[in-house]
């Protein structure tokens, strides 16, 4: 059995395609950036939230980019499980 001596570089669920949001990184299968999901997160917002904003996303798209965002950002971007309270506008 072959131990890995580190994490692949990218969570496979985010990937990068020049015809795709010019070539940002997105969450496989949609259109969504990952930096997108990442602000979100930043400022509290729930996954329920999330998918609320993003229905395309797939049922494990904001645990890939919490992951991508580890890997990659060097960001641990903690669940939050109580929707935010925004304010409406």
């Amino acid at each position: 059995m072959v131990t890995l001596a580190r994490k692949p570089k990218v969570a496979s669920r985010i990937v990068r395609d020049s015809s795709v949001m010019s070539g940002s990184p997105v969450v496989k299968g949609t259109r969504v950036p990952a930096m997108t999901i990442v602000a979100y997160l930043r400022a509290g917002r729930s996954d329920e939230e999330i998918f609320e904003d993003y229905p395309t996303l797939p049922v494990d798209g904001i645990k890939a980019v919490r992951e991508w965002a580890e890997l990659e950002l060097g960001e641990s971007l903690v669940e939050t499980r109580e929707p935010s309270r925004r304010v409406a506008g």
